[in-house]
């Protein structure tokens, strides 16, 4: 099973993308599915979450600005991103977290720039 993360690109600031990640098989025992970034030359931050239940989690940097979802199905995590800002470039992991074992996604680059 992988994780694919699609939706990335140029933005200016203040502007809006949305980050898709597609699982390429059926995971099960899904507890968790999130998203994290890391940008150059700083650790992988934790961006946002949605549990199995539907509670969703943020990082005080992105609260109020980003909004995770994801399909009935749990094959699909989505990020809202608006109101970008410089400092959110950054290449954007997808993560989903099972009864077993994390999945990562491959990343996807977000540059934030007028």
């Amino acid at each position: 099973v992988q994780l694919q993360a699609s939706g990335g690109g140029l933005v200016q600031p203040g502007g809006s993308l949305r980050l898709s990640c597609a699982t390429s098989g059926r995971i099960s025992s899904i507890t968790i599915m999130g998203w994290y970034r890391q940008a150059p030359g700083k650790q992988r931050e934790f961006l946002a979450r949605i549990f199995s239940g539907g509670t969703t989690n943020y990082a005080d940097s992105v609260k109020g600005r980003f909004v995770i979802s994801r399909d009935n199905a749990k094959t699909m995590v989505y990020l809202q991103m608006n109101s970008l800002k410089p400092e959110d470039t950054a290449v954007y992991y997808c993560n989903i977290v099972t009864a077993w074992r994390d999945y990562w996604g491959q990343g996807t680059l977000v540059t934030v720039s007028s």
